[in-house]
Parts: structure tokens; sequence; C-alpha cells
């Protein structure tokens, strides 16, 4: 015969588990708070729609006993999983970190979920990762670009879920994008350096990803309409991004181009490397050669020379972005498809 304490573990005293996951259930929660199913779920999902001590009671409940939420059978009852998927490139540029922040802000606390996901520059990795995302329902995707594999597009296409592009501006109207263009923002930083009298303007590229190449095209574009093209002035190769990267290719510059008198470099991780360089190497910034950058971060305005770069507005990006993705969720249609938040030349000493 089974004795009380054999029955009390074998039923979770009269309470039972969720189809056998051992997870507590809402069912758990409400018998423990003394209220309703309905109550508990409202406390949880809607709490100023009670009062404050069954909230208060429920969230005791739900701590107690440990509850999370299923949100894969809410999502299957309100048809909305209330999580936003983003694709960033990296989690370790403070380009896209700035991006995160104004997406966080956006959304707000509690409204919805975010599902970050790394592609590291990679199109197969952006394919994996929005394949297993999409599997969780996401209401909206938000993408850190416009070029993609033709299985991350057709599984854009077939999914019907909203998605706005960041960081770049779409010429097709099928395509909601928030940004600024890339290719400007190249043409404007060369004119600058040719406005300011360098002839031999150099270009430093890496990682190449689609933002990076629509850079260099600016450049060539600006080049070109000054007579001053040279393909001998480019140094572009698929490295990661990075300060040492940085000097070794502002070397690399100079070896292949000693008359170069002024370098664009794609970003400022590069262009600090750059920077270093000439200095350890008693190259006089600008009087010997210039440096720019690209994207403004914190130390730029603060090196020794302070760094002439493009200004972009990486935080307004994401939350304009998130913004716009949040109409779309709710059925809105959004006055503006393509929002350009444009960008801006920082005019410093080392140019």
């Amino acid at each position: 015969m089974m004795d009380k304490g054999s029955r009390g573990q074998g039923n979770s005293g009269g309470r039972s588990r969720g189809r056998g996951t051992g997870r507590a259930t809402l069912e758990e929660v409400a018998g423990l708070a003394g209220v309703s199913i309905m109550t508990a779920s409202r406390a949880l999902s809607q709490p100023q729609m009670v009062s404050d001590a069954t909230r208060a009671k429920v969230e005791q409940a739900v701590a107690q006993l440990g509850y999370v939420p299923n949100r894969a059978a809410r999502a299957l009852a309100s048809s909305q999983s209330h999580v936003i998927a983003v694709l960033v490139p990296s989690l370790s540029n403070a380009v896209f970190t700035a991006v995160l922040e104004g997406i966080h802000d956006a959304v707000g606390p509690g409204q919805y979920q975010l599902l970050i996901g790394n592609t590291h520059y990679s199109e197969a990795e952006e394919e994996k990762l929005l394949r297993t995302y999409l599997q969780s329902n996401p209401d909206g995707i938000l993408l850190s670009s416009l070029a993609h594999s033709p299985a991350v597009t057709a599984m854009l296409a077939a999914s019907n879920v909203p998605a706005v592009s960041m960081m770049d501006l779409s010429d097709d109207p099928g395509v909601l994008s928030v940004g600024f263009s890339q290719l400007d923002a190249g043409m404007a930083m060369t004119r600058h350096l040719v406005k300011r009298g360098y002839r031999r303007i150099g270009f430093i590229g890496a990682q190449l990803d689609e933002r990076t190449l629509r850079r260099a095209d600016g450049y060539r574009q600006a080049m070109r309409e000054a007579g001053l093209y040279d393909a001998a002035l480019e140094l572009m190769v698929p490295d990661p991004s990075t300060i040492a990267l940085g000097a070794d290719l502002m070397k690399r510059m100079m070896e292949q181009a000693p008359d170069c008198d002024a370098v664009f470099c794609c970003n400022d991780d590069l262009a600090h490397g750059a920077v270093y360089h000439c200095q350890r190497h008693a190259i006089r910034i600008p009087q010997d050669v210039a440096v720019c950058g690209f994207n403004d971060l914190p130390a730029s305005a603060w090196m020794m020379p302070s760094l002439t770069t493009i200004g972009t507005p990486r935080y307004r990006i994401g939350f304009e972005a998130a913004s716009l993705l949040l109409q779309l969720i709710k059925g809105k249609e959004p006055e503006q498809r393509r929002i350009d938040l444009g960008f801006s030349l920082q005019e410093r000493e080392s140019a």
C-alpha cells in the first residue's frame, strides 16, 4: 500500500505538472495564490487589471514555484509571440551596440522580448539564425543589411513577418529601411579631402561587408569626378576590422603609395590604428599625411590629433527602425517606408 508521503510525491501535492515536463504550471500558480486561473493569467499579462493585493499573491506564487510562462502556448492562443528577432553582424562592434540600445529603448520594457542574433558578417550564419528564429513565430524582424542570400530572401517572403532593414537605404519600395546613404557618406568624406587640397588620397577597407563596399564606391566616384582616381591608392582586405589591422594597413599603404597625402579609412577602428602607426614612425598628421575615419566612435574626438570622421546616427537608427516595425506589427501603414536619418562630417585636426 502506498503511504501518504508517496502519494504526495507522486502527484505534486494534488497539482499535476504540465504535460510531463516537470515545469510549474499556471494552474499551480493560481492554486497557491488562491485565485482562478484566469485571474492569475491576467495578473501576469495585464497586471493593471487586478488589485495590488492579488498581483502580489500571484507574484509570490510565481517566485515560490519558479514558474516561467509558456510563450509558445500563448503565441498559439493569440497568434502573437511578443518576440522581435534582431540580426546584427557583430555584438562587439560599438556601432551595433548603439543600434541595439536604440531598439531596446523603442520597444520598451515588458511588451516584447528581443531575440538577438550575431551573423558574424556571414550569409550562411544569417540564413541559419533566421531559419531558427522563424520557428519562434516572431512578430517582427530587424535586419542589419539589404543584401541577403537567395535562401534568406525566400524565407522572409514566405514568412509574411514584418521586417525592417537598418543602416542603409533601399531603393526598392517593397523594402522598409532606416539609415543613411553609405555611398553618399563615402563621397562626402572624399570630396572634403579634395577640397582641402589633397590629391593622392588612399582608401583603406576591411571586412568588406556591403556597407564598406558602398563607402568605397562613394570614394571612387568622388575621386573620378575630381580626375584623381588611381587603383594603386586602394587597399582592401577581407580580414575583421581591428585597430591593429589599421596600423598594419597604414604601413602597407605608405609602402605601396609613398606619395599618398591622405588616407580615408572605412571605419574609425582602422583610422585609430593608422594614427598610432604614424605616431610610432614620426609621420606627422596632417602635415605629412591626413587620416580620417567613419562612424565617429567616442574616442575619435579625444585622440591626439582628434580624428576627422563621418558621424552616423546609430542610436537613432535602432530607435526609428524599431518604432517603424512596431507600427507594422500593429497593422498600421507607416507614413514613410524609407527613413533617411543622414550623416554628419566631423571636421577635426587629423585632416
